[in-house]
């Protein structure tokens, strides 16, 4: 895709730090690794990635162009002993099969979740960290028995677990995005410290497109539909449709969302948000290529992580991790 201007690519790169080191000797797997936010957020820190999967054909085709690393596919397909050793595991796993815990079998079923799959691998390769992130719902999904479960399973493998929601609104990026991640280390994680999240906010006016393609204005009919029902107070804002037809704006988007309706974010109630954008409002960097049609790269960017907000959380496993290594102190038992 077609770089931006000065501008854009300075507040561009205020969002995406520069790589801490070119190596620090610390390797580690993407699994359902979508386009690659966390491969993003690692490499920046030095880490060099030696495995990847996800199901998505594009989502495949899109890392490898931009990573030169060519993702497996589906994850039950795969063997542990096909994944290579490696020190960090990263996923970004589906959070649909949650909904139907309870009613086929849950995780009395391994088919339940795809979060089995996770633990079938760490149980084989024993990473010394992991960053998982999910929907913040994932913490209320059946009273809370789902997290417990994770916690728990992770616990009896011998990790130290911690959990926390994170906003992406805090690291940077002009997107309210609350996720929960959830970090595990061999190591005691009494030196973890969560990132404080006090990133300043990028202005919406640096993310969006000085003169982008008049493909993403909206017909004449919803223009006029959003207009005569609200007015914004800022300018420029993100104004967002929610499931009852009500419509707010801010100077922020709203989470981006890979299966909603094509008009539910509009760029002052006038536009769609352009793929670059959409890839902006993610943290990734201005060279990242995001060929795919339009409907594609809607899906692809609303199921990514959100880049420098866990980068953030990666570089206090790293700093565990390293910590342990210096000292000496094995894996638990």
């Amino acid at each position: 895709m077609t770089l931006v201007n000065g501008t854009l690519e300075k507040a561009a790169d205020a969002i995406n730090p520069p790589a801490l080191s070119q190596d620090n000797g610390l390797t580690f797997v993407d699994l359902f690794c979508g386009i690659g936010g966390f491969h993003t957020a690692a490499s920046a820190l030095g880490l060099k990635a030696v495995f990847a999967c996800d199901i998505d054909n594009e989502a495949r085709t899109v890392y490898s162009r931009n990573y030169g690393l060519t993702p497996m596919g589906d994850i039950l397909e795969i063997s542990e002993n096909e994944i290579p050793d490696h020190d960090l595991l990263f996923a970004g796993f589906p959070c649909q099969p949650f909904s139907i815990i309870g009613s086929k079998g849950g995780f009395a079923d391994p088919r339940g979740t795809l979060f089995f799959e996770i633990a079938r691998i760490v149980r084989a390769k024993r990473p010394r960290g992991i960053v998982l992130e999910n929907v913040k719902q994932l913490l209320t999904l059946q009273k809370g028995e789902v997290i417990r479960r994770i916690v728990n399973d992770l616990t009896e493998m011998g990790y130290d677990v911690d959990y926390k929601v994170l906003n992406a609104l805090n690291f940077g990026l002009p997107q309210k995005r609350e996720r929960i991640i959830i970090v595990a280390t061999l190591a005691d994680m009494d030196s973890f410290h969560w990132p404080s999240g006090t990133v300043p906010m990028k202005p919406l006016d640096e993310i969006l497109e000085s003169d982008p393609d008049p493909k993403h204005l909206v017909s004449d009919r919803i223009r006029s539909k959003r207009h005569e029902v609200h007015t914004a107070e800022v300018t420029p804002s993100v104004w967002h449709e929610n499931k009852s037809g009500n419509i707010s704006s801010h100077q922020w988007s709203c989470a981006l969302r890979a299966g909603a309706s094509y008009n539910y974010l509009l760029v002052n109630g006038e536009r769609r948000l352009t793929p670059r954008e959409l890839l902006r409002l993610q943290g990734f960097p201005e060279d990242f290529e995001l060929d795919s049609n339009y409907s594609q790269a809607r899906k692809l960017t609303g199921n990514a992580v959100p880049v420098p907000m866990v980068q953030s959380v990666i570089k206090e496993v790293v700093d565990v991790v390293k910590r342990t290594e210096v000292a000496g102190i094995g894996s638990k038992a």
